[in-house]
């Protein structure tokens, strides 16, 4: 009797859909091979990842982390043997992954967010901190869907030296005309009041002061070319605000905002020779790594972009990386169960504990896993200290030949700072160049 009983069970589970074998690991094997940049967080955090996920399922991992992975995977992809997954973030500098998105060369994976996290009772969509699956560097398309998933977030803001402003008494600006004050005092005791390491940097920078000046509502129609949202006098204020910031950023930054000489612009401020610099939290990393000279007392700083008004909003902006799975893919659920695993307590562990340097996931629970005093804390309370976050990005569009709108956008910035170019004319020539995508 209770024989037949328990087959009368497993049928009815087998009947209703309800069996206990959803969703576990050993239903899929198999190979899948990731291709992706071997950047500042090394490869030691993806190789231990890797071998967790191996120890989940029946599945071969060939992992390639190259510091030149564009370059690599453009032939592979031309002769279609692109690999499952690809790591390599929207906006690096060899383009690859725009050109993907652009040529709509990924697989949409809007179904990924009601998987299970591997090992975990927890859909992807309930474990992804709110607001980074909404981006458009994730759901490049109009049609809204999901085709990256967005990966080691890091807030982007103004460093600076904690030391100088605690021997001043200086305080952190909260608004515009307050940023404008200190640098008047500042330029009084010889020092700027800020630099960039480069126009590249503008991309964080003003994406958040677009979005003080003008709105989340606002900024969202700017990156989806809206040319009257372009137009509006709101929008040009933010280019005045830069324009007048000009006047403020120190002689130097022009000549060495390039490959060779940017650390040099960071140096400024470790040397009380400017005040701020749009960067993010690999910043401090980088600098001690090429061991540059400081001023007594220094230590970094993490202040948000400030506000239009007194009480109004301040954004820091949020820089992720990417993973996606090409077109042509051959492992493709294979590929969605490794993107899940992701997202699971234990591969945050291992990224962030195993890395090179410490790669912090977008996750329910990632906050836990930082130290407390550590510097990152201090970076990554910015948005609990009251900053709002904000994405970057516009959303994907058909190549215009002579127009890309990341170079007139930024790239002028060091004509307007040397006084080549008035803000006027860079104002006029983004007009233009908006409505050659429209």
């Amino acid at each position: 009797m209770k024989k037949l009983l328990a087959i009368l069970l497993v049928g009815l589970l087998v009947l209703t859909g309800c069996s206990t074998k959803k969703d576990e690991p050993e239903t899929l094997s198999g190979n899948l091979t990731i291709y992706g940049l071997e950047g500042g967080y090394g490869k030691a955090g993806w190789e231990a990842v890797v071998e967790e996920f191996e120890k989940l399922y029946d599945i071969e991992v060939e992992l390639v982390l190259e510091k030149n992975i564009g370059e690599i995977l453009r032939p592979k992809v031309q002769a279609d043997e692109a690999p499952d997954l690809v790591y390599l973030a929207v906006g690096s500098t060899d383009g690859f992954t725009d050109t993907m998105v652009a040529e709509e060369a990924i697989l949409n994976i809007e179904d990924l967010l009601d998987m299970t996290v591997p090992g975990e009772d927890v859909k992807v969509k309930d474990k992804v901190l709110p607001g980074f699956l909404d981006s458009n560097r994730v759901r490049p398309y109009e049609d809204g869907e999901l085709y990256l998933t967005p990966h080691f977030y890091s807030p982007l803001g103004m460093f600076y030296n904690k030391g100088l402003f605690e021997a001043k008494d200086w305080k952190i600006p909260a608004t515009w005309d307050e940023m404008f004050a200190l640098g008047d005092i500042a330029k009084e005791e010889g020092i700027a009041l800020f630099t960039y390491p480069t126009t590249g940097y503008f991309d964080g920078f003003f994406a958040s002061l677009l979005n003080a000046v003008v709105g989340t509502d606002h900024y969202n129609k700017l990156m989806n070319y809206d040319l009257d949202a372009w137009k509006d006098a709101k929008t040009k204020k933010a280019f005045e605000i830069v324009g007048k910031l000009a006047e403020y950023t120190h002689e130097n930054t022009v000549a060495q905002a390039n490959s060779e000489g940017f650390q040099k612009n960071q140096q400024l401020v470790m040397e009380n020779k400017a005040l701020f610099v749009p960067n993010g939290t690999w910043l401090p990393g980088e600098m001690a790594e090429a061991k540059a000279p400081s001023a007594d007392g220094f230590a970094w700083g993490l202040a948000p972009v400030p506000a239009i008004k007194e009480g109004g909003d301040r954004y820091s902006s949020t820089f992720t990386e990417e993973v996606y799975i090409p077109a042509g893919a051959k492992n493709v659920d294979n590929a969605k169960a490794f993107l899940a695993f992701l997202y699971s307590d234990i591969a945050a562990d291992k990224f962030y504990n195993v890395s090179d340097s410490p790669a912090v996931q977008p996750i329910v629970g990632s906050d836990k896993l930082i130290p407390k005093g550590d510097d990152n804390e201090i970076y990554y309370n910015i948005y609990a200290n009251g900053a709002k976050s904000n994405t970057v990005g516009f959303v994907a569009k058909s190549v215009v030949p002579g127009y890309k709108i990341e170079d007139i956008l930024y790239e002028t910035v060091n004509a307007v700072v040397n006084g080549d170019k008035t803000v006027d004319a860079w104002y006029d020539e983004v007009i233009e160049a908006i409505g050659k995508y429209n």
